[in-house]
């Protein structure tokens, strides 16, 4: 009898006039390597996604423009099958029949993405169905309360993103108290092929154990969205207060260059204010000068009229006098009829002699007048000539302010905010741990409160140790085959849901080794499901396996200076067709893997390869 299960084939993401972003897969082992920031953690998300996974999808720059995504797969059997949903969620349409680079046509069928074992119309439950696991249920609690097998308790057992594979709990466990039992009930299913649909209810719930386990739940999803945001914000408590540090002491030197500089730009706005009111007490003097420069001008002009005008009644006086008896010039009488005592009080050498004193007068003025005239001349010569120099000397003033001073002091400004902004930033991180803390701690005190035999163990569930053993046997023979250091004896703890390496406890491991541990743990549940004949997806997704050999937590967790890269990709290339291996890697494989047919590398250099997942855009 074949095994039932699935195979992954295409992942492709499709847009209005955008060449489409897809990759494929085969049966056995298929690797994507390469340069970071390329997405290859990003098709482990997307998928997860595919699979009826919340997100929200990461929202990164390469996929802007691309709203949906195909996943094309295939039962073990035969049947094929291409799952679609936008790239904002929602449901999904699933179509016959495998598409990549061509859309399919029509809305193909529709699939609820919440799952529901009372309808088949929601992805869940056809996924199930096509691995023989649809109706099954599960234990949730001491009291054998079962709840409905979703494809999204699977799910987190065989795809195992880059956070989940380092993580320093079970993994059985996804961080939630309350659904450890549900989860070692999925994983005793694997092993089994045994459900939990015979268990009866033993007891109703008592008030306190469920107002518990509501705080309890509570807490955990309160937990987990504050470690994604401390994730998201900065690193660890230690290194924030470390930063927090340094940016102080950076905040408190650019303040005193900040000081400085405000300092030198006050001091130059003073100059520049100072020649500008020297260039407008020059400029307002000048056309005060002009103006009475006008002004004068004409009076001289009135003055010389005058002057010309008296001379001419003095001469005509004169030669009145000069030539005798004439007509009066003041009253017209002729000669014979003069009566100077009684008809005409005009005497034309008093007018002559008062032309000649106004005539003197005036000129007197005028010539005091032109002196003021010259004077005025020459103090308007000495502005014209002071005032070209006071604009030059202010164009250079102002010339260093817009581009020296200003320049230098707004980008000490900005610099100064965005270390005061960063500051804010990690003060919310440090704050977030600190109610991540308290969160933490108050989840632990309602744990504690937990009477120790409420607790429901994995031999509660119905994992014998038998069954665990042979699971633990098998992982150890992985281990052996991968060259894994020191591999002499493995067993599974029924209290932790985890597996004890050479006595130790798999979490005491160093990052790099619980991350090849964890991958063990997963290629083994799928080994032992296949060589058992019970049901599995059929895959594997696993990203970051062989951290060690990038980031190794310390010398014992440095596998660098082994050949377990190598043996675990022999390993995997080994496998029969029933499985598929995805692994997603930033350090290079093998050459013989790299040179092989089941390796894709993204380069990130559009020139040479595959760029990566998105093709490269301007």
């Amino acid at each position: 009898m074949s095994a039932a299960g699935l195979r992954l084939r295409h992942l492709t993401f499709s847009g209005p006039n955008l060449e489409p972003a897809f990759i494929s897969f085969e049966a056995g082992l298929n690797v994507i390597y390469g340069a970071s920031n390329t997405g290859k953690s990003f098709i482990v998300d997307t998928i997860d996604f595919m699979l009826g996974g919340k997100g929200p999808l990461r929202d990164i720059p390469e996929r802007v423009g691309y709203d949906r995504i195909l996943l094309a797969m295939e039962t073990l059997d035969g049947q094929e099958f291409t799952i679609r949903r936008s790239t904002s969620g929602g449901a999904f349409q699933i179509y016959d029949g495998l598409f990549s680079q061509t859309a399919p046509q029509g809305e193909g069928t529709g699939y609820a993405e919440q799952h529901s074992d009372r309808r088949d119309d929601n992805l869940s439950t056809y996924l199930l169905s096509k691995i023989g696991l649809n109706k099954k249920r599960l234990r949730r609690n001491k009291q054998n309360d079962t709840q409905s097998l979703s494809f999204r308790n699977l799910a987190r057992l065989v795809l195992i993103n880059e956070e989940e594979i380092i993580q320093q709990r079970s993994p059985l466990s996804d961080g939630t108290y309350i659904a450890d039992t549900a989860n070692t009930s999925v994983f005793k299913l694997l092993l089994t092929g045994v459900d939990d649909s015979s268990l009866v209810s033993t007891s109703v719930t008592r008030q306190e154990d469920t107002s518990r386990e509501a705080q309890i739940d509570l807490l955990d999803q309160l937990i987990k969205d504050l470690q994604q945001q401390v994730k998201d914000l900065a690193g660890p408590p230690v290194e924030l207060e470390a930063q927090l540090g340094r940016l102080d002491q950076f905040i408190s030197d650019q303040g005193r260059q900040l000081a400085i500089s405000e300092a030198e730009y006050r001091d130059v706005s003073g100059t520049r204010r100072t020649f500008l009111k020297r260039l407008e007490e020059a400029n307002n003097r000048l056309t005060e000068i002009r103006n009475l420069l006008e002004r004068f001008t004409l009076l001289d002009q009135h003055y010389t009229s005058d002057v010309e005008r008296l001379k001419g009644i003095e001469e005509a006086g004169t030669l009145l006098v000069a030539f005798g008896e004439a007509a009066c010039p003041l009253c017209g009488a002729l000669p014979d009829h003069h009566r100077l005592s009684e008809d005409c009080d005009g005497n034309v050498e008093a007018v002559v002699t008062a032309a000649k004193a106004e005539v003197a007068k005036i000129e007197l003025r005028q010539a005091e007048l032109k002196e003021t005239i010259a004077i005025l001349h020459k103090e308007a010569k000495g502005f014209e000539r002071r005032i070209p120099k006071i604009e030059s000397d202010l164009r250079g003033i102002s010339q260093q302010i817009e581009t020296i001073v200003a320049p230098n002091l707004r980008r000490l400004r900005t610099a100064y905010g965005e270390l005061a902004d960063k500051k804010g930033e990690v003060r919310e991180a440090l704050s977030l741990y600190k109610t991540l803390k308290d969160l933490e701690d108050r989840r632990l005190k309602l744990l504690a409160e937990e009477n120790a035999d409420d607790s429901t163990n994995a031999a509660d569930i119905g994992l014998s140790t038998s069954t665990v053993d042979k699971f633990a046997e098998l992982v150890l023979a992985i281990l052996r085959d991968w060259h894994f250091p020191e591999a002499e004896r493995v067993h599974f703890d029924l209290k932790t849901r985890d597996l004890v390496i050479n006595g130790k406890s798999r979490i005491s491991y160093g990052k790099g080794l619980r991350a090849i541990t964890q991958a063990a743990f997963t290629i083994g549940l799928l080994e032992f499901c296949r060589q058992n004949e019970t049901p599995h997806p059929g895959f594997v997704i696993l990203d970051s396996p062989l951290l060690s050999y990038r980031e190794p937590d310390s010398q014992d967790d440095d596998l660098r200076g082994t050949d377990l890269d190598t043996c675990f990709y022999k390993y995997l290339e080994k496998a029969k067709t029933d499985r598929q291996f995805i692994v997603i890697e930033n350090t290079d494989p093998p050459l013989d893997v790299q040179n092989s047919s089941h390796a894709t590398k993204f380069t990130g250099n559009p020139t040479i390869g595959r760029f990566g997942l998105f093709p490269k855009r301007d």
